[in-house]
């Protein structure tokens, strides 16, 4: 396990059989990757790309990274970091490979269903925020009575739901979860944590829409 110290919880230092650190800036995944004569490689838990505008100081080769990119968004950002690890020698994985129970199922997966009024919303939600994941801007939107009030973007999901409570003046939301347009799932897939659940309930949102096949 290569732990990103800024982002990894000590915890993984007791799960895994070995664990390393690297600094958020610098590319030493790369190098233990090549030292230990690692050949397959899968991205797990989450990296708040934001950390680009902290104080973090990247290393010369996060720095010429940076440089070359159309954009710093997190398809940008992060795909950009594959390309520039020596990708001939990695067999990425897909980081949904031993998750695989937990990933959503098409259909409705709780005992309640969504009201007409919800499934409206969800069916509005899920064209505004498929139209939104083409620029890789956010994975979510809340609506509420078939209005987008709030977009995520590197705040997260949870700011995102706490933000769009405040402007409803405690009408309901739904929130809608979408993936980006592409057709791999090595890294960024889109979760809903219970973290995020009992944010929902505290912003009064009532209905939750992810596509099948997402975390």
């Amino acid at each position: 396990m290569i732990a990103i110290q800024e982002e990894a919880s000590p915890e993984i230092e007791r799960l895994a059989d070995r664990a390393t650190g690297s600094r958020w800036g610098s590319f030493e995944a790369d190098r233990i990757c090549q030292k230990e004569g690692i050949g397959e490689v899968m991205m797990c838990g989450q990296v708040k790309h934001a950390k680009i505008f902290s104080s973090i100081v990247p290393d010369w080769r996060l720095v010429k990274l940076l440089g070359s990119l159309p954009s710093k968004n997190t398809d940008g950002l992060i795909a950009g970091c594959v390309r520039s690890w020596r990708t001939k020698a990695f067999n990425w994985r897909d980081s949904t490979m031993l998750l695989k129970p937990l990933l959503a199922v098409a259909g409705i997966m709780t005992r309640r269903k969504p009201s007409k009024e919800e499934t409206v919303d969800v069916e509005y939600g899920r064209r505004v925020a498929n139209a939104l994941a083409g620029f890789d801007v956010g994975q979510s939107v809340a609506i509420c009575e078939r209005a987008c009030v709030a977009v995520e973007a590197m705040e997260g999901t949870d700011a995102m739901l706490r933000r769009a409570a405040g402007l409803v003046n405690g009408r309901r939301i739904a929130l809608v979860k979408v993936a980006r347009r592409r057709e791999h799932l090595l890294f960024d897939v889109p979760v809903v944590g219970l973290g995020t659940v009992g944010v929902m309930r505290e912003a009064g949102a009532t209905v939750l829409a992810v596509e099948a096949g997402l975390r």
